[in-house]
């Protein structure tokens, strides 16, 4: 075995810089943090050749002292922990004194800083562990960074980074993104001697969201609800309007006091607040502010700061989820009145408390009688798939199958909720399944007796149908195409979830399923009472509203 030694002040410095610095981006973080920590109101972000060859930080900060210079530019030398005690309570965005260290193990870097109380400013120059004399230096208040030859010494590293271009997009994406958490700050990336973009400081979140996302992505973001007290602290931000989604977690961004660390931490929020507002495969967007007591966030996890620890993880993703929830069944409610004209419009209550009837809701006699606030009528039938309805302004369409699917998923849940009793069949119905299609179907039992569907084995391979949820039982059950559902489905939701979707997908009237004036009327009444009337549990939409001006310029008048 050979010998145990002490590594050299040069290999440590290394080992730690390949922890905190991995690429040209990961230096722009870096110090872009510590301006904000100095109190920058401006921050100028230069990059050459993709950070390889230059990148300078230019900020209007506080500024640092000739006497402190040098050692600034230490390990471990920090000016945001007096102890260990300050690791509980962090409320900087660095902390750990080792950015401007590992920087300098891995680059050359020079640092030019000059404070407000100052006359001029100062000087100092590092590489690996050798620190230049500090000398006077003319500066404006505040400090200028400039790292240059970027992993010159690692040729490794160099070959691990993609093109100029392609790290440059890289640093652009993190600024922005960062900037996106400060909208009170002006922040500018130039590249290559030229201004790439500028974000200039707003007292409208939505104009930095704006910026961020795109025009037309921001303006599908939703402002969250205000959240409950159970998180001890805040939870503010906005989040994409059903409809509005990407394939993939990438812009599900989250801020903790300030920190940009990864969305993922909260994904399951973000997937259990969607339950049944999003297509399956498909991922909606936003950005969260979650602002903590310092004590109640661990932020000491991961040496690029990128990850955080919450002490009561569990409440925080439950508050967040429930916050989400809340926002998208509000903006669901706004939409539905949007799409039906008046509050009344479909109220199963006339001013007088009294029922409703039908007449009264839909015919014309009621419509003609009302003429401040129309009544919204059915007309008829589309294809054997959509309901159409008007209020004399505008034209509604309902797709049925998705309309009743939503009607019938709730009813299935609420029934799983407050254990009310099924139908029992009075000729139980036998089938006969594959392997792959037993196999699921043995899982799903529990759960789809919990929703008025029991089934139960019948020999090998086979099982019967003995009750169906109540309501249903006259209704032909599709087996094969539930457990299609419940084999190939992308498993993104929760097993109930999944499982009641599709016995509400699968026991429900269909498309090309004629459908009397009666029934259209009932579907679209019973839909407007549902928790969220204007999805079905797979994410379609169940409504479409034509006003009166696009039907016009459809006919190009």
């Amino acid at each position: 075995m050979a010998e145990i030694r002490l590594l050299d002040p040069v290999t440590i410095g290394q080992i730690a810089a390949g922890e905190v610095i991995e690429r040209p981006a990961s230096v722009v973080k870096e110090l872009v943090e510590n301006a904000v920590d100095a109190g920058a109101r401006r921050v100028t972000v230069s990059i050459e050749r993709g950070g390889l060859d230059l990148i300078e930080i230019v900020d209007d900060g506080n500024g640092i002292a000739p006497d402190q210079l040098a050692l600034a530019l230490r390990r471990h030398a920090t000016s945001k922990l007096a102890g260990a005690s300050d690791l509980f309570a962090i409320a900087t965005l660095g902390f750990r004194g080792e950015g401007l260290a590992s920087i300098a193990a891995v680059a050359d870097v020079d640092v030019a800083s000059c404070t407000s109380d100052a006359s001029i400013g100062a000087r100092v120059a590092a590489h690996g562990v050798e620190i230049s004399a500090v000398e006077p230096f003319a500066a404006p208040t505040g400090t200028r960074v400039r790292v240059t030859n970027l992993f010159a010494e690692l040729p490794v590293r160099r070959e691990f980074l993609r093109s100029a271009t392609a790290e440059f997009g890289r640093i652009s994406a993190l600024l922005s993104t960062f900037a996106l958490g400060y909208p009170s700050l002006t922040f500018t990336l130039r590249h290559d001697g030229k201004d790439s973009w500028i974000m200039p400081a707003t007292s409208d979140e939505r104009e930095r969201l704006a910026m961020v996302f795109g025009s037309r992505a921001a303006g599908a973001l939703i402002p969250l609800a205000p959240t409950d007290r159970t998180l001890g602290g805040e939870l503010r931000g906005f989040i994409s309007a059903p409809g509005n989604d990407r394939p993939d977690r990438r812009m599900q961004l989250l801020f903790v006091n300030g920190r940009s660390v990864r969305g993922t931490q909260l994904a399951a929020a973000w997937t259990g607040g969607y339950s049944t507002f999003a297509m399956i495969g498909r991922q909606p967007y936003g950005v969260l502010f979650l602002d903590l007591p310092p004590g109640s966030v661990d932020a000491n996890v991961h040496p690029t700061k990128s990850e955080i620890r919450f002490r009561y993880g569990q409440q925080v993703l439950d508050a967040t989820r429930r916050t989400i929830a809340t926002t998208l069944q509000q903006h669901a409610s706004a939409r539905l009145q949007e799409h039906l004209g008046h509050d009344s419009a479909f109220s199963p209550l006339t001013s007088d408390g009294g029922s409703a009837t039908e007449a009264s809701l839909f015919d014309d006699e009621a419509a003609a009688s009302d003429t401040e606030h129309p009544r919204l009528r059915v007309l008829g039938q589309l294809d054997r798939t959509y309901i159409l309805a008007s209020d004399g302004d505008e034209l509604l369409l309902v797709d049925q199958h998705a309309a009743h699917e939503r009607i019938a998923y709730e009813s299935i849940v609420a029934r799983a909720s407050n254990g009310a009793p099924c139908e029992p069949l009075l000729v139980p119905s036998v089938l006969e399944l594959d392997a792959e299609q037993t196999e699921a179907l043995s899982r799903a039992l529990s759960v789809l007796a919990e929703g008025g569907l029991e089934i139960e084995p019948f020999g090998e391979r086979s099982f019967r149908i003995v009750a169906t949820p109540a309501g249903y039982g006259a209704r032909a059950f599709d087996v094969n195409g539930f457990l299609d559902d419940l084999t190939s489905e992308a498993k993104q939701r929760d097993v109930r979830e999944r499982v009641w979707a599709s016995l509400a997908c699968h026991s429900v009237v269909v498309a090309g399923e004629r459908l009397e004036s009666d029934e259209m009327t009932t579907l679209v009444k019973r839909l407007q009472e549902c928790r969220n009337p204007m999805h079905c549990p797979h994410g379609r939409p169940t409504m479409v509203r034509l006003t009166s001006a696009e039907i016009a310029r459809l006919f190009k008048r």
